[in-house]
């Protein structure tokens, strides 16, 4: 009976901390999501370099688009955080997503060494349980 209630015990606390690591897993995606779109407006970014005017999709809203024209591609609007945003030029710009990313990558960083430890503990717990439940299992057919 006691081997029983310490196996429960172990298996609430594997739900716990699978629970734990699946919220780990979906903000891992969510700053490699971020990551990527900070790529992709660095990667924008060098394409427009000494273009003066370039055509281009512009959101409309509802995941809409009006062909346009961007006339002057030297100056960017570029969001710095809490609702902010500042005017900046493409070298400018660059540098402030330089800095984004880097923040990205060691917030990503940190979350798959927390990963990596929820997992490790994990597997601890789950060793536990199937040594209780051999235990157990071999107290049975002994008899």
């Amino acid at each position: 009976m006691e081997d029983q209630q310490k196996l429960n015990e172990l298996i609430n606390e594997i739900n716990a901390y699978n629970q734990q690591a699946d919220l780990i897993r979906q903000q891992v995606e969510l700053i490699q999501a971020s990551i990527g779109e900070v790529d992709a407006l660095s990667n924008t970014l060098d394409d427009l370099n000494g273009e003066k005017a370039v055509e281009a999709f512009v959101p409309v809203g509802a995941g809409s688009f009006i062909k346009g024209e961007l006339k002057d591609t030297d100056e960017i609007i570029i969001s710095i955080g809490a609702g902010y945003a500042i005017k900046k030029d493409a070298e400018g710009a660059k540098k402030i997503i330089a800095g984004q990313k880097k923040d990205l990558e060691d917030s990503l960083d940190k979350m798959l060494a927390n990963l990596q430890q929820v997992t490790d503990i994990l597997a601890n717990l789950q060793g536990q349980a199937q040594q209780i439940r051999a235990a157990a299992q071999g107290g049975v057919t002994g008899y």
